[in-house]
């Protein structure tokens, strides 16, 4: 049996060319929201079509082993985001979804090298394995015997000289097999949003660090640390240029509503306490609630997803809603932390040029302070970037070099000036003054005074317009895995919750211990671990697991013992 997919016309490209190439590694390179992970899984489908092979998924974040779980899923792929080395691989499933970091842990990454020989890797946003060298290090140990790995990416580049496992070089520049940018994505029409920056100035006053009284706009040149320092005063809660900003933000996000109800806007916070001031503005000036995540909340992961699937107005985040986020209703967006990094401005950008099919409004408006440097990522979004195994000569002033990994990256003013020199930094006042509002369309950049009248082009959905292909059912070792609205992975969640209420239950009225309940659990249903069951084998342990409680319950009292 077979399944007919459609690919938008550059997924199919990039298919063809991964299938005619007889390389182990394959760069695909294409911009937030142009379909990579649809991509990347047609590419795994046809792969294990082929050979049979076992299939794993490296991801940046625990948040986004899920989403590649569920997009697995959808198209006929069980991936179990919950693995583990200790446990091992069900049978029915036809692969894993892990993350860079726990690669990197323990002896992991030699499990994987065993169980990935002769398999199939994802490597998504590969970049991520040159965070630290003790990633690309596991990274390559894990896979190197593998039969072929897929690196993709939509910010594929690093500021420092860390090579990326698994990337060809040429002349020290990383060169992608495959590459479809923002500018392309934009002309075809359909594929991507196109993007509103208004930047707006002020007049910024502040208490530096040696105890001057300092004042400027954004027009004016200042060194590095002044540059922070202005920085970090206009999206300072103690002055007013941020409130104006918010409030322009939400005027334009309840606009928006109007045509597509269900719109949200995101705000990009500096930290917990930035974040839930920022929070209280939107509630108590504006009477719009806003959910707050960060990355140190172990139920971010859960919170965002519910916030996609509903509608609330607004999402303040801290390091926590970059690349791979899928958020396709964020359509407002303001970028209020002092993290100025290319790399970072890049992927916050990429939340909001997510398509929405049947939508004949797409424009998307990303709020940004008039700094010289978001200005200029904001000019370059179109642009194509490369890692480069050497530093660039215009690179070498130090705060304008300094792109570290979103999930890394604080405050910049922290690394310019120690402890007690912060102490000492004050905002005195911060106003908005003009704005000006550019954006990259299908024609190429424009600059406005204000936001130009320019109606969208009713783009057709580039999958009607896409091509067909027809790739062959996979079986798992267990055999072909019944299809539904839920995936293995979710099925298995639902299936271990009961086998852990009964396990309780059974504890309660034997008396006997929690590890003796789940081993003779286990011994009933031949179930050598839990966490590595088939959905069959949890399905029957929860059978025995309701006889024996049966048994238990009918018995006299003085009956404990299963073999009773």
């Amino acid at each position: 049996m077979s399944t007919t997919f459609r690919l938008r016309p550059w997924q199919r490209a990039a298919f063809d060319k991964f299938q005619a190439s007889t390389d182990p590694d394959f760069l695909a390179v294409a911009t937030p929201g142009a379909g990579k992970t649809t991509f990347a899984l047609t590419c795994a489908r046809w792969v294990l079509s082929e050979r049979r092979c076992r299939l794993a998924v490296v991801a940046p974040t625990s948040h986004l082993k899920i989403q590649w779980a569920q997009a697995a899923h959808r198209l006929g792929l069980q991936l179990d985001p919950d693995w583990n080395p200790a446990a091992g691989l069900a049978r029915d499933v036809h692969g894993l979804v892990t993350t860079y970091q726990q690669v990197a842990t323990g002896d992991t990454a030699t499990k994987l090298r065993g169980l990935m020989a002769d398999g199939f890797v994802i490597l998504d946003e590969v970049h991520h394995a040159g965070d630290d060298r003790a990633w690309g290090d596991s990274v390559r140990t894990a896979f190197e015997l593998t039969h072929r790995r897929l690196a993709v990416s939509g910010t594929p580049f690093r500021s420092d000289t860390a090579a990326i496992p698994f990337v060809r070089y040429v002349l020290e520049e990383a060169v992608p097999d495959f590459e479809y940018g923002y500018a392309d994505a934009l002309r075809d029409g359909g594929v991507v949003r196109p993007v509103y920056f208004p930047r707006i100035d002020g007049v910024m006053e502040w208490t530096a660090p040696d105890g001057s009284l300092e004042s400027a706009t954004f027009e004016d040149a200042l060194d590095a640390a002044r540059s922070s320092q202005r920085l970090r005063t206009a999206l300072s809660l103690e002055g007013e240029w941020l409130v104006t900003v918010l409030a322009q933000a939400h005027q334009r996000l309840e606009f928006i509503r109007q045509e597509h109800p269900n719109a949200a806007g995101l705000v990009i916070a500096t930290d917990l306490d930035h974040a839930k001031s920022i929070a209280k503005v939107l509630r108590d000036r504006f009477a719009s609630p806003a959910v707050v995540v960060t990355s140190d909340d172990p139920t971010a992961s859960a919170r965002i997803t519910e916030f996609a699937a509903g509608t609330r107005p607004w999402l303040v985040a801290v390091r926590m809603v970059s690349e791979g986020v899928d958020i396709p209703r964020l359509r407002v967006g303001v970028y209020a932390t002092t993290t100025s990094t290319e790399l970072f401005f890049r992927q916050a950008v990429g939340r909001f040029v997510r398509w929405t099919a049947g939508r004949t409004s797409q424009k998307a408006y990303v709020y940004i302070p008039d700094d010289p440097r978001l200005r200029s990522h904001a000019f370059q979004i179109a642009d194509a970037r490369r890692h480069v195994l050497r530093r660039r000569t215009e690179d070498l002033d130090e705060e304008f070099r300094r792109d570290r990994d979103p999930d890394e990256a604080g405050a910049e003013l922290d690394a310019l000036v120690d402890q007690e020199q912060l102490s000492l930094f004050s905002v005195v006042s911060a106003v908005a003054t003009g704005i000006r509002v550019h954006a990259f369309t299908e024609e190429g950049f424009s600059v406005f005074d204000d936001e130009p009248d320019v109606p969208e082009p009713d783009y057709d959905d580039p999958l009607l317009a896409g091509l067909s292909i027809d790739l062959p059912d996979v079986p798992t070792e267990a055999g072909f895995v019944r299809g539904g609205a839920l995936s293995v992975a979710e099925r298995k969640d639902d299936l271990r919750g009961r086998n852990a209420d009964l396990a309780r239950r059974l504890v309660d009225l034997t008396g006997l211990t929690h590890a003796k309940v789940n081993a003779e659990m286990n011994r009933l249903a031949g179930v050598a671990a839990v966490a590595s069951a088939t959905t069959d084998q949890l399905e029957r342990r929860i059978r025995y697991a309701e006889s024996w409680l049966r048994r238990v319950r009918s018995a006299s009292p003085r009956v404990r013992d299963p073999r009773s």
